[in-house]
């Protein structure tokens, strides 16, 4: 893992990270594999980066281990999802830092309540908690963060 890199997403890539991302969402528990779920995320990442995501992967010699969504106008972290493969090899970490070159200074994301492994990931790497509202879209209750540099 090494040598795994984290560039730009191709067009000609979507459909595998939105099963990358599926298989990483179904692992926290809250979603099941199903062929719905995968067609709604895959229309989603086309949606979204014409809404203005710009959208990373990790490559791992062609792999797509892990998929990662920004919103930079906003200052916005909107998705980190590691393949089930590549969980707990520190991935993601590697992925916050990438981000943190993106937006040095600043940045906000949430996540679902009830996937209490992420949310505390990101209270460890220093993000703090602003509030809590019911996404209207998807019902889930989510938890909003916001990450400032520290100042020295």
């Amino acid at each position: 893992m090494s040598d795994l890199i984290i560039r730009p997403a191709r067009t000609d890539e979507y459909d595998e990270i939105g099963r990358v991302w599926m298989e990483s969402w179904v692992s926290t528990g809250l979603a099941e594999v199903s062929e719905f779920l995968l067609a709604n995320l895959r229309a989603r990442i086309r949606r979204e980066i014409e809404n203005g995501w710009t959208l990373f992967v990790a490559d791992d010699f062609g792999t797509i281990a892990a998929m990662l969504a920004l919103h930079l106008p906003k200052l916005y972290l909107d998705m980190l999802f590691v393949g089930p493969a590549y969980q707990g090899q520190s991935l993601g970490r590697k992925l916050l830092a990438f981000t943190r070159t993106q937006m040095p200074d600043e940045m906000s994301l949430r996540c679902v309540r009830e996937n209490e492994k992420a949310w505390r990931w990101y209270e460890r790497e220093g993000f703090v908690f602003e509030k809590e509202e019911v996404e209207p879209s998807n019902g889930f209750v989510m938890k909003y963060y916001r990450w400032k540099r520290p100042t020295r």
